[in-house]
């Protein structure tokens, strides 16, 4: 069952194969399988998958291999939907604007010469400057190819974040996990500063759900840390050899945080088994497409002065 976000439009029932699909989002033009990145996500989330399948039968903690193949799987799903190509494009066309500017008027001319490689006229500058100095910016898109680029450097970089944590593999019997477009939970510390975000390298907690029944918390290593003090290299080592990895059975609360943070981090829809629904949170968010929202000097009126004298865009 998909449940969308839009309270306009009504749950409905789908096979799991054509669930959350978008036609060619991955395909690239010009090369000689065009698909080809969806044959290797296909190979990623087969090995992920036999990975799941390993855990539900009872093997966990699993292999150091297997730890880092799992998280580079759960790093993708973070950067793989629309969402993650929609805030990409919304931050470039942010600063973008900021850039325009702050440059002034005056510079457009000078600025689009040195980013796009010719002469502006008179005309073309004043719309290019009434456009990218509109609240949402111009409408800058992202190619596949540049996606699918972004997309594996930041999920390379995420892995880490999520392999050395200590796991917590809990397993439900009566109560179900949902899923959603944003499947990855990040969990503040309530005891923490609520000024500091919850990022993949900050998060108190990070969750995800493995199947209805698994669900996997990934906890701060430094909590462990504040308790003791063990060599930090070593202290890596066992983490990823799993030797600090639990299992637990699932409670109502430990259901309730991943369903709860499942949604939370969810763009436009939630999925679950047509049995779930019950499990699904009372208190659902509107549609969140863009995922960072640009505040404070990005929201300046401009009015055509540049801020920094009469230098060219770049000072």
């Amino acid at each position: 069952m998909a449940v969308p976000l839009d309270r306009s439009r009504v749950p409905f029932t789908s096979a799991v194969k054509n669930v959350a699909v978008r036609t060619h989002f991955h395909t690239v033009e010009g090369i000689e399988d065009p698909d080809e990145f969806e044959t290797v996500l296909s190979n990623i989330e087969n090995d992920a998958m036999a990975v799941i399948r390993k855990m539900e039968m009872g093997e966990f903690p699993v292999s150091e291999k297997d730890r880092w193949g799992l998280s580079f799987y759960i790093a993708l799903q973070e950067m793989r939907g629309p969402d993650a190509r929609r805030t990409v494009e919304h931050l470039q066309a942010q600063v973008l604007r900021l850039e325009v500017g702050a440059g002034g008027r005056n510079n457009v001319k000078r600025l689009i010469k040195e980013k796009y490689g010719f002469e502006a006229t008179d005309e073309e500058a004043e719309h290019f400057w009434n456009e990218a100095t509109k609240p949402e910016g111009l409408p800058i898109r992202f190619s596949n190819l540049a996606h699918i680029n972004h997309m594996v450097r930041t999920a390379i970089e995420i892995t880490p974040y999520i392999a050395c944590r200590p796991w917590t593999l809990v397993r439900f019997n009566r109560r179900s996990l949902i899923a959603s477009d944003g499947p990855i939970g990040r969990i503040h510390d309530p005891d923490g500063d609520p000024l500091q975000g919850a990022g993949f390298a900050t998060a108190w907690f990070i969750s995800f759900p493995l199947t209805r029944k698994l669900g996997l918390f990934m906890s701060d290593p430094m909590e462990i840390l504040k308790h003791a003090d063990p060599d930090v290299q070593e202290f890596r080592a066992a983490v990823l050899r799993g030797e600090i990895d639990v299992v637990r059975s699932g409670t109502t609360m430990m259901e309730r945080l991943f369903n709860q943070h499942t949604a939370y981090h969810a763009s436009e829809y939630l999925y679950l088994h047509p049995d779930d629904e019950k499990f699904v949170p009372g208190e659902l968010h509107e549609p969140i497409l863009v995922k960072v929202a640009m505040e404070g000097f990005f929201n300046t009126e401009f009015d055509g002065m540049p801020w920094f004298g009469r230098g060219s865009a770049r000072e």
